[in-house]
């Protein structure tokens, strides 16, 4: 009977997650429009999706705190559960704050030293291999065979989509220090997405992710206040500064956070993986960039393993014993 009701809940968290990531892909060409019309600093534009989405988040926590159920309420911030936790709860979110204005200025710093590509591949790979490392020491998960084959195939597949518009790369120093960084952010990311799976456990979405952008915009504030003519940028590129901010941030992140709540962070971390597959349809269908045979051969790579962790849930809902 359990079972039987956990499987529609796990199937909800995985169409959440991807939907998030599809938002998330939308980031890269929104960038591009930004750089291109308002001659956005990456830093800045990092800093400012975080402010804006942590301000529409705390709006949201505040409007809907009157309206929580009862029991979550008392699960989540009840008199019944000691202070500690409540400290220890706090100290996670600002770990996870820290994690995810690390992520921005690694990634973004990254981008201006190595390119997207290189940052992306980087960045984006390494991530699901460092939360699936993470995951059975952290959490109690246990990889299954069809999560393990789903994790290679989306990697592979990844690596090729990403890089199949660039062709080969010229090595230099510049180019290793950009990788540095981006596998610097791809760490931070994992960090972010195990410490939410384990506090998602005591506290309810929407007050976690809220807290947790607050204190990655507050870490973030010296990127705007150190950029040339903030203000000048700010003006030019609100429109695309609220999107970024308010649904690829705000709006993703929290129904990622949802999402996970039922899903184990390993194999969350194989279905965001559909981030840059939106990227690269982007990149296709609005600038004409071309895939070939070794993005077309990546495209189906990655299908297959969003398959295999889109099928039935019990295949990869096994956990270690704490």
């Amino acid at each position: 009977m359990g079972q039987a009701r956990q499987a529609p809940s796990a199937s909800l968290g995985l169409v959440l997650i991807a939907l998030a990531a599809v938002a998330w892909g939308t980031t890269g060409s929104v960038m591009t429009v930004l750089a291109a019309r308002a001659a956005a600093s990456p830093l800045l534009v990092g800093a400012a999706r975080l402010w804006i989405a942590a301000v529409l988040l705390l709006v949201a926590l505040l409007l809907t705190a009157d309206r929580s159920h009862p029991r979550l309420s008392q699960a989540t911030h009840g008199p019944s559960r000691p202070h500690g936790s409540r400290y220890s709860n706090l100290g996670r979110c600002v770990l996870m704050g820290g994690c995810m204005a690390g992520y921005q200025a690694a990634y973004f710093t990254a981008v201006t030293l190595s390119g997207i590509a290189v940052t992306a591949l980087v960045a984006i790979c390494s991530a699901p291999l460092m939360i699936a490392a993470l995951a059975p020491w952290a959490l109690g998960e246990r990889l299954t065979p069809r999560v393990r084959v789903a994790l290679a195939l989306g990697v592979v597949g990844t690596a090729l989509l990403v890089l199949a518009p660039h062709g080969a790369l010229d090595l230099t120093a510049r180019l290793g220090a950009g990788a540095l960084l981006a596998l610097a952010a791809g760490l931070a990311y994992a960090l972010y997405v195990v410490l939410a799976k384990a506090t998602l456990a005591r506290m309810a979405p929407l007050r976690l992710t809220a807290l947790t952008f607050t204190v990655g915009a507050v870490l973030l504030t010296p990127a705007v206040l150190s950029s040339e003519a903030p203000l000048r940028q700010l003006a030019l590129g609100w429109p695309w500064l609220l999107y970024l901010g308010g649904v690829a941030t705000a709006g993703a992140y929290a129904i990622y956070a949802l999402g996970l709540r039922h899903v184990p962070a390993s194999v969350a971390g194989i279905v965001t993986l559909t981030e840059p597959f939106t990227a690269t349809l982007l990149g296709v269908l609005l600038f004409g960039e071309r895939l070939g045979v070794t993005g077309v051969l990546g495209a189906l790579l990655l299908c297959a393993a969003l398959g295999l962790v889109l099928g039935p849930p019990d295949a990869f809902s096994g956990r270690l014993a704490r």
